[in-house]
């Protein structure tokens, strides 16, 4: 390996990556759809929150190293008019609960502290989302810009690769789509991939090398049944030798020490309970303002109650004590990945890499004070300069560019570690669908290799819709069995959209209002060329550009 005068005598580095990834969850046909709260959430208890820290901590001067995936269909709903103006009435009703809710508990210490402490946080998200003028990717962009932190791209609409090779131009799509959304956004080609679910099958790196991706994330396994065996584990990456792409696997302890709903940091009686939230507990008279017209309750965000213990009996929830648990929880992370690289330095022989990679919504959504370890972990890495710090892949590939050549395993993180999450008998159904209209769109490409008018909007639209079929979020909600009903009619009704549009191009019978209602609903990727599903695509079509039923039958 070479050495790098800026890193000699570190012992080693941790690579922390956050995975940032909604579905296109965008409804303009209604005005509260409660799956939009999905991408609200997101902004309000992490994307906000997590930019706010970054900056703060880029102002104080402190070195960092971050990476992050911001998925295609994230960043076209973080750039979509309708939605921004959306959130921006979503703040202004979050603003105005946090202070009734001041007044409401006036009279209950406890309850006001934390009151005051939510009103202090929105005022924050909301400082944040102003001085961005509500452009959220440009406020990772001027990150990047900086060199500290790193974006990555994945596929267009977080298909599942390995599920979709049945035709090989759908895997192409999804790679050309995603790389291309992602420079047209944020003004940059990327260097690495977050494959969807980290799914991988060996001859797609040669894939997203024809498309100017040097690494992916693995999980575990998928490097250590690499062939030949790696030499140091996942503590360094791997170089595919047909692409010589490099796979980062993930490393298992600080996985475990995060993730794990036993052991995991998150767990702690002392952090902020999930599953207890005003929007619930409180009578509807005081709090149908802010759940849905109908009447239905869901979350609001203001939650009282502490972890506490297994029980229906949650003690309050103290912010500050919250606070300082999560700098002890850093404290401890960061001492441990120092005694780890330390470890693997003298038992390799060279400087490891620690590859930590999580889903963003982790950290404020799911556990609150998730921005508050990571800016700790951040801080008390800076002080430890010496012994080990932070970095991103691409860095570490420039400091370090010669690595063992060797063929990762075929992988998921899902469950077992494989495809069987996303092939189960509650999600199959599905495959045989996609896979017809994936032929069928390549069939498009072949049929109309140039198209102008409402050819070209159907045809664009006809890969739209097959895209937003294939996304992996469908067959995850129908095997974890959350909103099934939604998941099940969003992948019927693109491939039903999918459908008609295949019909009356192949039969010339466009109806120009239909397909302006369809472009308004799924209106994401408007440089899409649909000629990327042609056999021998047109390097045009894939270029970045700068700025269980019949499968005709979805419904069944």
């Amino acid at each position: 390996m070479t050495t790098d005068p800026a890193t000699e005598g570190v012992a080693g580095r941790l690579a922390l990556v956050l995975h940032a990834h909604l579905p296109f969850v965008r409804h303009p046909e209604h005005p509260f759809f409660l799956e939009e709260d999905w991408l609200y959430e997101a902004l309000t208890e992490t994307y906000l929150p997590l930019l706010g820290m970054l900056h703060d901590i880029e102002q104080e001067g402190v070195p960092w190293r971050l990476a992050i995936t911001l998925s295609p269909t994230l960043l076209n709903m973080l750039e979509d008019e309708l939605l921004r103006k959306r959130y921006e009435e979503r703040l202004a009703s979050l603003s105005a609960l946090a202070e009734r809710e001041c007044k409401r508990t006036r009279a209950m210490p406890a309850e006001r502290l934390v009151a005051e402490h939510y009103r202090a946080e929105i005022r924050r998200v909301r400082g944040t989302w102003e001085r961005l003028e509500g452009r959220v990717a440009r406020g990772f962009a001027e990150l990047a810009r900086g060199g500290s932190l790193e974006i990555l791209t994945c596929a267009a609409t977080h298909g599942y690769l390995p599920l979709l090779r049945v035709t090989p131009e759908a895997v192409r799509a999804q790679i050309a789509v995603g790389v291309a959304e992602h420079q047209r956004i944020l003004g940059r080609a990327p260097e690495g991939i977050w494959l969807p679910e980290c799914g991988y099958f060996e001859g797609l790196d040669r894939l997203l090398a024809r498309f100017g991706l040097r690494y992916f994330l693995t999980d575990a396994h998928g490097v250590l049944h690499a062939r030949p065996r790696p030499r140091f584990g996942t503590a360094a990456p791997v170089v595919c030798p047909a692409s010589g792409v490099a796979a980062f696997g993930r490393d298992r302890e600080t996985a475990k020490q995060v993730w794990s709903k036993d052991e995991g940091y998150p767990g702690d009686p002392v952090y902020r309970e999930f599953y207890r939230d005003i929007g619930y507990d409180l009578d509807i008279e005081y709090i149908g303002p802010w759940v849905q017209p109908d009447g239905r309750r869901k979350n609001t965000g203001f939650k009282y109650h502490r972890i506490t213990g297994q029980g229906e009996d949650k003690a309050p929830y103290d912010p500050e004590v919250a606070r300082a648990r999560a700098e002890v929880h850093a404290e401890n992370f960061v001492v441990n990945r120092e005694r780890q690289v330390e470890h693997l330095g003298e038992t390799l022989g060279q400087a490891p890499i620690i590859v930590a990679p999580y889903d963003a919504e982790l950290f404020g959504h799911w556990w609150y004070e998730g921005p508050w370890w990571l800016s700790q972990v951040i801080r008390k890495t800076a002080e430890r300069a010496r012994s080990f710090g932070l970095t991103h892949p691409s860095e570490f590939l420039r400091l370090h560019p010669r690595q063992q050549v060797a063929q990762p395993a075929e992988s998921s993180w899902g469950d077992q570690g494989y495809h069987g999450f996303w092939l189960d008998d509650a999600n199959a159904w599905i495959y045989p669908h996609l896979h017809r209209a994936s032929e069928r769109m390549v069939e498009l490409a072949m049929r109309f290799p140039i198209a102008e008018g409402l050819q070209a909007r159907a045809l664009r639209q006809a890969a739209r819709e097959l895209l937003l079929a294939q996304s992996s979020d469908w067959a995850f909600i129908l095997k974890s069995g959350t909103v099934v009903d939604y998941a099940r009619e969003r992948t019927r009704s693109h491939l039903r959209r999918f459908t008609r549009l295949y019909q009356d191009l192949v039969s010339d019978a466009l109806d120009e209002r239909w397909v302006g209602q369809v472009e308004a609903l799924d209106n994401l990727f408007p440089t899409l060329d649909h000629r990327v599903y042609a056999r021998r695509a047109p390097a045009a079509a894939v270029a970045a550009p700068m700025k269980g039923a019949e499968p005709d039958d979805p419904g069944s």
